[in-house]
């Protein structure tokens, strides 16, 4: 175990997928944990993550309200170790055209991905700024490349969290503390079920390894380094939505995430 005890790393959307296997990967390096999310399996993954000899504080709380964001600052605060990593992984999904979309979900979706996380990036930026060390790491997606079709919505946060953290790294790049902006793909965890988006061809089609996406992020936090794709196909994508008329790409993505597209 690597020698990192008196330091702290705060993970969210941790219960599972690819923040838990942050949080793992961050226990296996001696930090203290703090991990948070809106589910009561967040306190079953303290549980397995204690295995590890580190300190582990479970946080349930719904990150999409302020004071869900200020329940979690304030263990960040009370604990007795320096947060040196933030990794800011909670985000939901919401599949179906947003013209039938419930507006409340829509509203949780935003405040979950945009809102909550800009609220604790904010507080925790300014512990590290005012220590003049850490690292931030966000987890953004392919998504955020393209024109989202019956995902109009979590594809747009997506796409303000890839913006942010490059603007945000620019900012700090004096400070010590370094923004890492993780893009994955599509990734074999709970999200397209809680989305429902089971009966499209994304959600049917074959998908990336949590561990190894979570290894990808947490290499290049650790190295500080900009932002990373995860996994060739993803990095093929996102070259490819660079350069594709943004209409062509709308729609493809309807292809990928129209309802019963995975019955075809």
């Amino acid at each position: 175990m690597a020698s990192a005890i008196g330091k702290l790393a705060v993970i969210t959307g941790a219960s599972s997928g690819i923040g838990f296997e942050l949080a793992k990967m961050a226990a296996q390096e001696g930090y203290d944990l703090i991990i948070a999310a809106d589910e009561p399996h967040i306190s079953d993954a303290a549980d397995e993550l204690r295995a590890f000899g580190v300190s582990v504080e479970s946080v349930k709380t719904d990150l999409a309200t302020t004071e869900g964001v200020k329940s979690l600052v304030e263990s960040i605060q009370g604990h007795r170790s320096q947060v040196e990593l933030l990794m800011a992984n909670a985000g939901v999904g919401l599949g179906h055209g947003f013209l039938d979309q419930d507006l409340d979900s829509i509203r949780h979706i935003i405040n979950t991905n945009v809102t909550g996380t800009m609220e604790l990036i904010h507080a925790v930026g300014n512990l590290m700024r005012s220590q003049r060390s850490g690292r931030i790491l966000i987890t953004g997606s392919i998504a955020g490349f393209m024109p989202g079709t019956f995902q109009a919505v979590y594809n747009g946060t997506k796409a303000y969290l890839n913006s942010f953290s490059f603007a945000l790294r620019n900012e700090l790049k004096d400070s010590g503390v370094t923004v890492t902006c993780l893009m994955p793909g599509a990734t074999d965890t709970r999200f397209f079920e809680r989305a429902d988006m089971l009966d499209t061809s994304v959600g049917q089609a074959k998908k990336d390894d949590p561990a190894d996406v979570a290894r990808v992020g947490f290499d290049a936090l650790m190295a500080r380094e900009g932002d990373v794709v995860s996994g060739f196909r993803n990095k093929v994508m996102a070259a490819v939505a660079n350069i594709t008329p943004a209409e062509m790409l709308a729609e493809q993505h309807r292809k990928m995430a129209e309802p019963g597209s995975g019955k075809h």
